[in-house]
């Protein structure tokens, strides 16, 4: 069966049509996506602005036409922290269905980490024994642990790469001029200060491979020597916690709108990156890891999945 998933996150609204069965590798299909930084489209009042509204409805929309002239079967969509966080979520939604007829479920950070976790451990396997997942999104941190398909901590924090860029170091893919040493200093502070509640409840939690998905992660890898995608989805990839570190250094020193030149980053996220990397070396420092290894597959995976494990239950 043709199965699509409809992610609206906070950089982007991404459709993916995977042909898959239970028990079978999804192949993909399909994908596109549109660029609408919904995350930068709130107002001062924490709602979602008109003009956010309308770039969704007709994202939606057309992700929609896309699915029904490819013939997907079925089509689930969710949105994440930037529509979660917004005050107006509920009218947004309303209208979002009202308009295009698809009904967005809006996941929870834990729901978000779970589904993460699953596409993980498919990924990998049961040979991967105990797992550390980590995600860095637009809004949040993700953090998932355990032995089983389900983990048995999941936790979501509000430090996702696109959040602490524009909140904390005051930067969009525009700016010209790297952060000062002192907003980049304050924001590894905030970020230490924020991660401490989740390290302590990681105190008495063993893995046996700790693990990263995410594009922030998959381009950070890729600065740190990493192959490039072109390679294929199978080649092996890590982050080395030292490798990290020399290209936070590095990239703290360039201005966001040039970042986007180095191999590998994408111009819609350039400016995040450096808070990306911020927030990876923190973790990983933290939890006293020395290296992640890069898993391609991660949230939208993992939300098919779990679908295909509900059609064969049914």
């Amino acid at each position: 069966m043709r199965l699509g998933v409809l992610d609206v996150g906070s950089n982007t609204v991404h459709l993916l049509l995977v042909d898959a069965h239970h028990g079978a590798h999804p192949w993909p299909a399909h994908s596109e996506k549109a660029v609408l930084r919904l995350a930068e489209q709130i107002g001062p009042d924490g709602a979602l602005t008109d003009a956010g509204s309308d770039a969704l409805v007709k994202a939606v929309h057309d992700a929609q036409v896309s699915a029904k002239k490819l013939k997907a079967d079925d089509l689930l969509a969710f949105a994440t922290s930037a529509v979660r966080d917004a005050t107006n979520a509920r009218d947004v939604l309303a209208r979002v269905r009202k308009e295009t007829g698809v009904r967005l479920q809006v996941l929870s950070g834990a729901d978000e980490a779970r589904a993460t976790f699953l596409a993980v451990r498919r990924w990998f396997g049961w040979s991967a024994g105990r797992l550390l997942v980590l995600d860095i999104g637009g809004g949040s941190l993700e953090i998932a642990a355990g032995i089983d398909e389900t983990p048995d901590l999941a936790m979501s924090l509000p430090l996702g790469a696109g959040r602490l860029s524009r909140e904390l170091l005051g930067v969009d893919r525009d700016t010209s001029s790297p952060p000062s040493p002192k907003a980049v200093d304050e924001l590894q502070h905030y970020v230490e200060k924020q991660l401490d509640g989740a390290v302590a409840k990681l105190a008495d939690a063993k893995w046996d491979r700790a693990v990263a998905t995410s594009k922030t992660f998959r381009t950070l890898a890729r600065l740190a020597g990493a192959a490039p995608s072109r390679q294929g989805l199978w080649e092996p990839r890590a982050l080395p916690v030292h490798g990290l570190r020399q290209v936070l250094g590095f990239i703290r020193l360039i201005p966001p709108r040039q970042v986007y030149e180095l191999e590998g980053v994408s111009a819609s996220r350039s400016h995040q990156l450096l808070a990306g990397a911020v927030v990876a070396e923190a973790v990983l420092r933290k939890l006293q890891i020395e290296s992640v290894d890069i898993c391609p597959w991660a949230l939208r995976e993992g939300v098919i999945l779990r679908r295909l494990d509900q059609l064969e239950s049914a």
